[in-house]
């Protein structure tokens, strides 16, 4: 898959996250402004909308654009998946649509996609 290649220079001032990050499906609040960090790093992420005949085979999408928060209870609305691996995959807490990020076991970071949410 390509990586996206989305500019969001708009969004980011002083490293932070400019606008409030919201659900792009219910509009549901993820982070307030200047919660997350920019980073550049490529993650394979599951498609938000899998083939109902891929599930033991889902299709990934290498997302390269995230907000990182060090504390997740800087979130206002996310829920967690289980563990797959060293990894928990994020979703709205209202809707659960997603994945729309993902959390590191490893490091405690989680890691919002830029492309899978909304910037009001």
């Amino acid at each position: 898959m390509p990586v996206s290649t989305e500019n969001y220079d708009d969004e980011i001032a002083d490293g932070k996250n400019v606008r409030t990050v919201k659900c792009s499906y219910c509009q549901s609040v993820i982070l307030l402004p200047a919660s997350g960090s920019f980073l550049k790093t490529q993650f394979q992420l599951p498609l938000m909308k899998q083939n109902k005949t891929s599930d033991l085979d889902p299709k990934n999408e290498l997302i390269s654009s995230f907000w990182c928060v060090p504390d997740m209870y800087t979130f206002q609305n996310v829920g967690f998946s289980n563990t797959v691996g060293t990894t928990k995959f994020l979703a709205c807490a209202d809707c659960e649509a997603g994945p729309i990020g993902y959390h590191d076991l490893e490091n405690g970071k989680s890691y919002i996609a830029l492309p899978r949410v909304r910037h009001c």
